[in-house]
């Protein structure tokens, strides 16, 4: 056995997810890694939720892309996670006998790992996902869980009606246990929307599961088969209400907006709080470098920048160059990407290593409206670049390079 010890509580955490809708910033990683805040992944959330709340056993299930990510979370030093028993596990599809196959579904991902959860004989499993950017004590939720006496408890958010569209949404009686579970429902009759964080006693899920995995109609997924046909069963399903900050970051404009949420102290998001550690794993880098015509309003410049223009409520991560006269506004600028001199920047991500060439203008447009302009934001792929005097249209999307304007031609 690997664990010899008995862990009360582990966590498995869904990190395998491609982000299709993310676009060129998850060609070639995978969501979880996409760099946010600065100094920050999005996976850094979730481990440092796990980490303040105690759960020192997780294990990190990939598929997409998994590289860059792999490398990332290393042994879990930088979340105190290198632990002899327990820490961090990653937890890649695998061959079991003669034939192996990828992870079909939230599910069976969780199946295929049914020998690492019971090497430490955890009598609750907290199943989370790595792409959301939120704050979570789940010790508290475990603590309702176990009051409850509850099979299965599943964190909740109220939601506005005209979104609740979007997310599974349960209907639940006076006690908050759950009666009714719809995917997605066209006309949803509540407003309490998964956040996808759930806690099992592993006993109950482990029988689901299996009966899952030999289900050939079934999709293999939490929300689609695992909860229904508890909830069908008559098992004690609990809704925990969450009230703090939660966004799913799986668009360009939620990601967008999250990272901008960071620079309203009015968001309860902070990454300051000493009560709450943000952990990552960053390298050393020099001290930012500001130069003396440059200037900065309402944003993060991480270390390593070298800053000579104008700044306005962005968020810049480490080794970002802005050459003299070049301009950035409500955008997010990710490692070592460059905005040449005199290049406009404007409601717009650059994927790292991207480059702007300059007198460039990317996302620029004259309509202030800040609705409009955050339902249209231009993305700059990973290594891409922009060459002199180009223009990027609002809402576009580059993905490699595109040479500088030669003089009369038209710009795109």
């Amino acid at each position: 056995m690997l664990g010899m010890v008995k862990k009360e509580t582990i966590a498995m955490l869904l990190a395998g997810g491609q982000g299709s809708r993310l676009g060129v910033l998850t060609n070639s990683v995978a969501k979880p890694a996409v760099p946010f805040g600065g100094k920050y992944r999005i996976i850094d959330f979730t481990l440092s939720n796990c980490v303040n709340s105690g759960i020192d056993t997780i294990g990190v299930l990939t598929q997409y892309q998994p590289l860059e990510l792999n490398t990332y979370i290393g042994s879990g030093q930088p979340w105190d996670l290198d632990r002899l028993f327990g820490g961090v596990t990653i937890l890649p599809p695998h061959i079991k006998g003669s034939h192996g196959e990828w992870y079909k579904g939230t599910a069976n991902a969780i199946y295929q790992n049914i020998h690492y959860i019971e090497t430490y004989c955890p009598e609750y499993i907290v199943v989370l996902s790595g792409d959301h950017i939120y704050k979570m004590n789940y010790k508290w939720m475990l603590d309702y869980h176990k009051e409850k006496n509850a099979d299965c408890t599943i964190s909740v958010l109220n939601v506005p009606y005209e979104e609740a569209s979007r997310f599974g949404i349960m209907g639940t009686d006076a006690d908050f246990r759950i009666c009714e579970f719809e995917e997605k429902p066209e006309n949803p009759k509540s407003t309490l929307a998964s956040m996808g964080v759930y806690i099992f006693t592993w006993k109950k899920l482990r029988e689901y599961l299996s009966r899952d995995e030999n289900d050939e109609d079934s999709d293999n997924d939490f929300g689609k088969d695992i909860i229904p046909s508890m909830l069908d069963g008559g098992e004690r399903v609990y809704a925990y209400e969450f009230k703090g900050y939660w966004k799913d970051v799986g668009t360009i404009e939620s990601l967008w907006e999250a990272n901008m949420d960071l620079l309203d102290p009015n968001v309860p998001i902070q990454l300051d709080d000493p009560l709450w550690k943000m952990y990552s794993r960053n390298n050393v880098l020099p001290p930012q470098f500001i130069g003396r015509d440059s200037v900065i309003e309402n944003s993060y410049v991480t270390e390593g920048c070298k800053i000579d223009g104008r700044i306005t409520r962005s968020i810049l991560f480490p080794g970002v160059t802005v050459e003299k006269g070049a301009a950035i506004r409500h955008s997010i600028i990710m490692p070592n990407a460059t905005v040449r001199e005199g290049a406009v920047v404007e409601y717009s991500i650059l994927a790292p290593d991207s480059i702007i060439g300059k007198y460039a203008r990317v996302g620029v447009s004259d309509n202030t409206d800040d609705g409009v302009r955050r339902q249209n934001i231009t993305v700059v792929g990973r290594g891409s670049s922009i060459g002199e005097n180009v223009e990027v249209g609002v809402g576009l999307t580059v993905s490699g390079n595109m040479p500088a304007k030669e003089e009369g031609e038209a710009q795109c």
